[in-house]
């Protein structure tokens, strides 16, 4: 009610013309021109306006270098586990050129991971996997299948 009372009050001074009529005047006095309006002239405004197109084609130009990179990293992943190939990844580092290429720490680690499933791979790699394998329950469970074995055995056999 407060509010009705005050929207009322306030638009019968405005009518009076005690508020202050610079309003009206403000309001035609506008400038039609964003030059002016910006407080340039217009070179320097139509200036500032190929700067701001510039800048934002440099800004785009970046993001979707950025975009392909991360698309480079996500294809390299899917390869190494083996996952699904992603048609809009591959899109996306078509549209980011040939310079995408891996981060130089996502190289670093790739080179890492190669030479470790290197090292897995040769004789002594699998000599030191051996020496990480825990001896007695690999000997419990080869004793327990030759158990297993035995006595099926028996059943089937009458001799043994």
């Amino acid at each position: 009610m407060a509010f009705l009372m005050k929207n009322v009050l306030s638009n019968q001074v405005k009518n009076l013309g005690l508020h202050g009529g610079g309003e009206e005047k403000k309001e035609e006095a506008a400038p039609t021109d964003p030059a002016t309006a910006a407080g340039m002239t217009r070179e320097e405004y139509e200036e500032y306006q190929k700067q701001m197109i510039e800048e934002k084609m440099e800004r785009d130009a970046a993001f979707v270098q950025k975009k392909a990179g991360r698309a480079v990293v996500r294809v390299h992943l899917r390869e190494k586990y083996r996952l699904p190939k992603s048609e809009l990844d591959e899109t996306q580092i078509q549209l980011g050129g040939d310079e995408v290429d891996l981060p130089e720490d996502l190289q670093k680690m790739v080179v890492e991971d190669q030479e470790e499933e290197e090292d897995k791979d040769t004789i002594f790699g699998q000599l030191q996997n051996l020496q990480n394998m825990d001896m007695d329950a690999i000997k419990e469970k080869v004793q327990a299948t030759f158990t297993d074995i035995k006595q099926a055995a028996e059943q089937k056999c009458s001799v043994m």
